[in-house]
């Protein structure tokens, strides 16, 4: 048997992935892949997702130069989720969220309201030409 054909793929034919830095434990971000992005991400050891608002693949950091070097990956018990233990190169500290943060959960609960707890580490308008 295949080792992509142990993943549930969903009804589109992508599986959720989560990506964690590995010198922290931070959770960088959460994406999609389907099977060819997983493939490439195997192949390549740089992470590859699958964009599901451009309907295309992905290579993180194809734009900004903040790629994901991939050292594990894993997937949980269900077989459903996928886990990518990565260390994000391209800035220093490693930028993976668009807004230009360290990571895409910098929004904290507190109080009944939303807040931001994670700087701005470089303005996206100045990586996303």
């Amino acid at each position: 048997m295949n080792w992509l054909d142990e993943i549930r793929w969903d009804a589109q034919g992508l599986v959720p992935v989560i990506a964690q830095e590995q010198s922290s434990g931070d959770v960088l971000m959460f994406a999609w892949m389907n099977r060819e992005a997983l493939a490439k991400t195997a192949e390549t050891g740089r992470a590859v997702y699958y964009s599901r608002s451009r309907g295309k693949l992905w290579p993180k950091g194809e734009e900004s130069g903040h790629v994901q070097t991939v050292h594990e990956i894993r997937m949980d018990c269900d077989n459903d989720v996928v886990l990518l233990k990565v260390t994000q190169l391209g800035h220093e500290p490693g930028i993976a969220c668009h807004t230009g943060r360290h990571s895409c959960f910098f929004q904290k609960f507190e109080q009944g309201a939303w807040v931001s707890v994670e700087p701005v580490l470089k303005d996206p308008a100045t990586i996303y030409k």
